[in-house]
């Protein structure tokens, strides 16, 4: 099993929804970020200075079973990529196990319902 973390542009988040369910991954966490990025371009807005160095943005984590890893990272590569400095990152570390707390079942299995499975 791997846990994919994503840094995502709020304005794709949508879109990389989209993605995730049309290959199947209908489960995920989301929260609201704020990083600190090289560029430290100020901009100007209605007269008022706005400091551009905090970035905000979406971060996903996602928990998927390894032979779903690869369609996973390209569903999210392709449907939030601008191609523009700040699109964003993907982290992939493993995860050793996993319990859905309603009936203690571990492992891979925890990660999908019954009958539902590819």
């Amino acid at each position: 099993m791997k846990k994919i973390e994503a840094i995502i542009r709020k304005s794709k988040f949508e879109d990389v929804k989209k993605a995730l369910h049309e290959v199947g991954i209908d489960f995920f966490t989301y929260w609201d970020a704020t990083g600190v990025g090289r560029s430290t371009e100020k901009m100007i807005f209605r007269g008022q200075a706005i400091d551009t160095s905090k970035i905000s943005r979406t971060m996903l984590s996602i928990v998927v079973r390894d032979h779903n890893l690869q369609k996973t990272v390209d569903a999210i590569l392709s449907s939030a990529r601008t191609g523009e400095l700040g699109d964003g990152k993907i982290f992939i570390s493993d995860m050793e196990e996993v319990y859905r707390i309603r009936n203690g079942e571990k492992g891979p299995e925890a990660l999908f319902i019954k009958g539902e499975e590819e």
